[in-house]
């Protein structure tokens, strides 16, 4: 066998970065040693893996898929050194992406209950919004994501994770608190709501579970950020619609004031997705099976258990 684990580290590192002068630094080797490296691949298995754009190495069809594979295999390896290496010492490394609001407001507690027994400082987190984790887990380059709204990747596993509370709310001083009734779906419909970004997991849940009822919501300015939504509402800019979770401060010191609606209980599921051809070190699915049994920290929110994942 010619193959080696070395020119597999060297192509993924190249795939990551698009550069084999940065992927050169990534695997401590010279420029020059990276490419001919990467050479000596693409001859071995009489393909390229990279298209040539200026400067650039674009991951083509065949790089794509040796992708999960050589992670598979380098996975497999690294979690073999650990074995014998560092029995037992940590989670091992680990990237685990978060969307906004779980990587925010959920994940550091998580964290912090995992980090009671297991050293974490091999992990990773990285948060952005739903459909950018859902990108990258994709692409294998996190090992797993823990997303608030819908996958529409179907070559991705998913798991439910925790049910969510959504909760209407506005500034103490809007007009729409000083309701002596509760407030109908008319009212709703003419206030200006602030609400995140398109791509965002949370403004896709609004949307789904307000719009059968509420057909049209004025929509003000959009944010990136949920902390900023709850801001601008109570500096009195309009009403908006998060999760429990983010607003639980603000609700409990009363700058915010939950809306007392007609409109029934809304929820979401928070699931957790991972690339099938990603390899489910023990270190990973420990993580994934301590996750599924971390309790929330409200009564509202209950997590419904889901069967492990498939190796």
């Amino acid at each position: 066998m010619r193959l080696t684990l070395r020119q597999l580290q060297i192509f993924l590192a190249i795939a990551e970065s698009g550069s084999t002068t940065t992927a050169a630094a990534a695997v401590s080797l010279t420029q020059s040693a990276t490419s001919a490296a990467l050479n000596q691949l693409e001859d071995l298995l009489g393909a390229g893996l990279f298209d040539r754009i200026g400067r650039r190495l674009v991951i083509n069809d065949s790089g794509r898929a040796l992708l999960p594979q050589a992670r598979h295999l380098l996975d497999a390896a690294t979690e073999i050194e650990q074995q014998f290496t560092k029995p037992d010492k940590g989670a091992g490394k680990l990237r685990i992406g978060a969307s906004t609001t779980i990587g925010n407001y959920l994940m550091p507690g998580l964290l912090a209950a995992y980090g009671k027994d297991v050293d974490v400082s091999q992990i990773h987190v990285r948060i952005a919004n739903t459909e950018e984790i859902v990108t990258a887990v994709a692409n294998l380059q996190l090992d797993i994501g823990f997303i608030e709204g819908p996958c529409h990747d179907d070559q991705l596993t998913t798991q439910q994770w925790i049910k969510d509370e959504l909760v209407l709310f506005a500034s103490s001083a809007h007009p729409l608190c000083q309701r002596q009734r509760r407030i109908t779906l008319d009212e709703l419909r003419k206030a200006s709501w602030l609400l995140r970004e398109p791509g965002s997991g949370t403004r896709e849940a609004v949307e789904r579970v307000l719009g059968p009822h509420l057909r049209h919501m004025r929509s003000g300015i959009s944010f990136g950020d949920s902390e900023a939504i709850k801001r601008a509402v109570a500096a009195g800019m309009g009403i908006s619609c998060l999760s429990r979770w983010v607003v639980a401060d603000m609700l409990r010191h009363q700058a915010l004031k939950e809306l007392d609606t007609t409109l029934p209980a809304l929820s979401r599921m928070f699931h957790i997705v991972r690339h099938p051809q990603k390899h489910l070190s023990r270190s990973l699915d420990q993580f994934v099976q301590f996750s599924l049994g971390w309790p929330t920290a409200s009564e509202e929110s209950t997590r419904k258990p889901g069967s492990r994942f498939m190796r």
